[in-house]
């Protein structure tokens, strides 16, 4: 009987880099000064996701109208052994990994493969990516992980170097929240990490009936409207504003002309508000709307054209067999 490889002791197969240094705190109160500013105020979505709500939003995913995530799920367990085999991947880098949740199917696949060697969460929230590093390095024989704290918008220079061929791993449809110009900017940032072995699978929510897209982003049972007041907790607590949440309705709509829904909360009544810490006050007419969410809904089309900009070419397009949502593969364009 073969004596079996002696693995690395968990905390040797752990390396988690730290790139935040208060930055944040500017960029939430650069952001609300000025959206809130502006003729039609509006804030960022990634401003959604302190503790309270990246909970919320696991709720959302579990909602029976939340079809993105059960969707994009599906074709990863359906097709995940193909991504292997066709990217060699020995790791696999992912933006915004939150839970890993959705990635066990990849790293499933992978270590299927025999290829498996390192997995590369970037992300911002520093307890979550210390804890999936343990959890997966336990269930991984071999497996390291190189954690990257930080945000994805302005630290993929701080992704270490590629130890082979890898897949960076974009998921969940979260490139929709980019408007045009600055999805084209991401994109080609994101394409920085890629050298010619390398590919890029990103989730894309796909244009469909508007009574679909609205239902999914205004739930009956209210979660979504929760998480999207909850914006207003953030500001409070980081900013000593003092928004009443009552104040505001939640409001999801499907902009035809750009494809793209808009979540919007909408003043139940004319107040101004003070953010302290800026010292601004900030009026709201009966009915005026703070936009905080757009997520563009995609056709394979416009896919395309996004990734041209970006230096990129479709190898693989891959969707739910209701054709709700895709997954697509691409690699430098020319290789």
């Amino acid at each position: 009987m073969e004596p079996s490889t002696p693995q690395p002791p968990l905390a040797e197969a752990i390396q988690i880099d730290s790139h935040l240094d208060g930055s944040e705190e500017r960029s939430l109160a650069n952001d609300v000064l000025d959206g809130l500013t502006r003729p039609f105020k509006e804030l960022p979505p990634k401003h959604f996701y302190d503790a309270r709500g990246a909970e919320l939003f696991d709720q959302i995913c579990d909602l029976p109208e939340y079809y993105p995530t059960r969707a994009e799920r599906a074709i990863l367990e359906e097709r995940s052994e193909e991504l292997a085999e066709l990217t060699g991947a020995v790791e696999l880098v992912e933006l915004g990994s939150g839970t890993a949740a959705k990635t066990r199917v990849l790293l499933d696949a992978l270590q299927a493969a025999g290829t498996l060697e390192r997995y590369i969460p970037v992300d911002v929230t520093e307890s979550m990516v210390r804890d999936c590093a343990e959890q997966l390095t336990s269930e991984y024989p071999g497996l390291r992980v190189h954690g990257v704290i930080g945000d994805f918008e302005r630290h993929l220079d701080r992704v270490p170097a590629a130890a082979g061929p890898r897949i960076v791993a974009f998921l969940g449809g979260t490139v929709g929240n980019f408007p045009p110009g600055s999805r084209r900017r991401v994109l080609r940032q994101i394409a920085g990490l890629l050298g010619p072995s390398d590919h890029l699978l990103m989730g894309t929510d796909l244009v469909k009936d508007p009574l679909v897209l609205e239902a999914a982003y205004d739930d009956a049972q209210g979660v979504t409207a929760e998480f999207n007041r909850n914006v207003l907790r953030v500001l409070n607590r980081e900013l000593r504003a003092d928004f009443d949440p009552e104040d505001f309705d939640h409001v999801a709509l499907f902009d035809t002309q750009n494809e793209w829904i808009e979540m919007r909360l909408r003043a139940r009544r004319e107040h101004t508000t003070l953010v302290r810490d800026l010292d601004l006050p900030v009026h709201f007419d009966l009915g005026e709307e703070l936009r905080t969410e757009i997520s563009a809904k995609f056709t394979p089309e416009r896919l395309q054209s996004d990734l041209s900009a970006a230096g990129l070419e479709l190898v693989r397009w891959l969707t739910d067999p209701d054709e709700l949502f895709a997954l697509s593969l691409s690699r430098p364009a020319g290789v």
